[in-house]
This record gives structure tokens, sequence and C-alpha cells, in this order.
């Protein structure tokens, strides 16, 4: 699952949430601190890991 991560500018913390693309689609994140909706999404770098052996 992809990781997104949110700056929260009630209470000015990031935090990092695990999401299905469909809850994050959706909307309505909250800040874990202090409950607050007022998120913004921080863009991050990619990346991806397999199973596969080289």
């Amino acid at each position: 699952m992809p990781h997104y991560e949110y700056l929260c500018h009630a209470c000015n913390k990031k935090f990092t949430l695990v999401l299905t693309v469909a809850k994050h689609d959706k909307g309505k994140i909250k800040c874990p601190k202090c409950g607050g909706t007022k998120v913004e999404q921080q863009w991050a770098a990619f990346y991806a890991t397999t199973s596969k052996k080289s």
C-alpha cells in the first residue's frame, strides 16, 4: 500500500499514513495529533519494493 505524507495546518505536525488508493481518494484525512482536518498532502520521493530476488 502507498505511504502518504501530510502536514496539518492546525498544529503544524507532519505525519505519514499508509492508505489504499481508494481511501486516499475519499479524502477526509484527520491529523493523528490534534484531529484537525486542515491537512495538506506533501509530495515525497516514490520507491517500490519487490520480493523478487535479482
